[in-house]
């Protein structure tokens, strides 16, 4: 069976690369990681030089052609479901969802069906795309918003690069029990998992570095509840539900760090929690440098329904 190969990543030698090895310019100038560079070394075709297969020690002149080729994989472990998917941007090496709340991104113990990936696997064979599933980050199963998949290794390793490092501009909107205070400002607080509780997450003095920027959008009736804008400047699990219920306001709806984790415990409203049955959080907003064109975009995702729905019960204040 013949090897397919993903669309090749081409780069003409510069007057200031003559002289480098192979290696040096995969390294400096496309952010080749190691791994991917011992991948490609072992495909016949992974690296060629004026269309020779050349090694990484080689040594390339000025105008000379280094062709970079990845060979087509396929997620063998997800099974193919047909799902109805919002389809925010797609191109040749990048998928953009707009995830809807209850659906989980990758298949665990227990939900190897009715995922995210389950849906885009099947949406890439209708269109004759081999692509394996390669979330750069995911949301919980309750959040919705928007998801990056990459679909080449190349991409996912530039884009978990640039998530590392803070470059993925990552903001969310929330709906939250009273009001912050300061209404703008940072929650630098280590999180890390609950002792007595590994499946949660709190505000732990020796956890995990933990920054979340935030800004208050709009403050219902009396104060009990308010819309707040997020940015994440680190990327822990459950990192705006742990900082916001540290700061007393946790979100509406949430069933694992809300009122309704409690109980005893008042200050949540049944009609607000009956709006949105799940955390009233969204990644509405998702921005990065795309690896292969080497430009800035950015997405947004509006408000779906369940939170429209919530935020009109808000401004009318209807709270019980």
């Amino acid at each position: 069976m013949s090897v397919l190969y993903y669309e090749p990543l081409v780069l003409e030698i510069a007057a200031e690369d003559d002289g480098k090895t192979v290696r040096t310019v995969l390294e400096r100038r496309l952010g080749v990681s190691r791994k991917l560079m011992s991948r490609l070394k072992l495909t016949e075709h992974g690296l060629t030089l004026n269309g020779k297969r050349v090694f990484t020690n080689e040594r390339v002149k000025a105008g000379d052609c280094l062709a970079l080729r990845m060979e087509q994989e396929q997620s063998d472990d997800i099974l193919p479901e047909p799902m109805p998917l919002d389809i925010v941007y797609e191109d040749r090496e990048l998928l953009i969802i707009n995830k809807l709340p209850g659906i989980i991104v990758h298949p665990t113990h227990g939900h190897y069906t009715g995922t995210l990936a389950n849906g885009v696997v099947h949406h890439w064979l209708q269109q004759g795309e081999i692509v394996r599933f390669r979330p750069i980050h995911r949301l919980d199963e309750e959040t919705s918003g928007l998801v990056a998949i990459a679909k080449n290794p190349y991409v996912h390793q530039q884009l978990s690069e640039q998530m590392q490092a803070g470059e993925v501009d990552k903001r969310y909107r929330a709906f939250v029990y009273q009001t912050l205070h300061p209404l703008s400002g940072t929650v630098n607080e280590p999180i890390d998992r609950s002792p007595d509780e590994p499946h949660r997450r709190m505000v732990l003095p020796d956890g995990y570095p933990s920054v979340t920027r935030y800004e208050t959008e709009a403050v219902y009736g009396d104060g009990s509840a308010s819309k707040i804008k997020l940015k994440l400047e680190t990327g822990r699990t459950h990192q705006i539900r742990v900082h916001m219920k540290h700061m007393g306001c946790p979100l509406i709806g949430d069933k694992l760090y809300g009122y309704a984790s409690e109980p005893g415990i008042s200050g949540g409203s049944p009609v607000l929690e009956a709006a949105v049955e799940r955390q009233a959080l969204h990644a509405a907003v998702l921005g990065f440098t795309h690896p292969m064109t080497r430009k800035y975009m950015e997405f947004e995702a509006a408000l779906p329904q369940d939170l429209q729905r919530l935020e009109k019960l808000l401004l009318a204040g209807q709270r019980q």
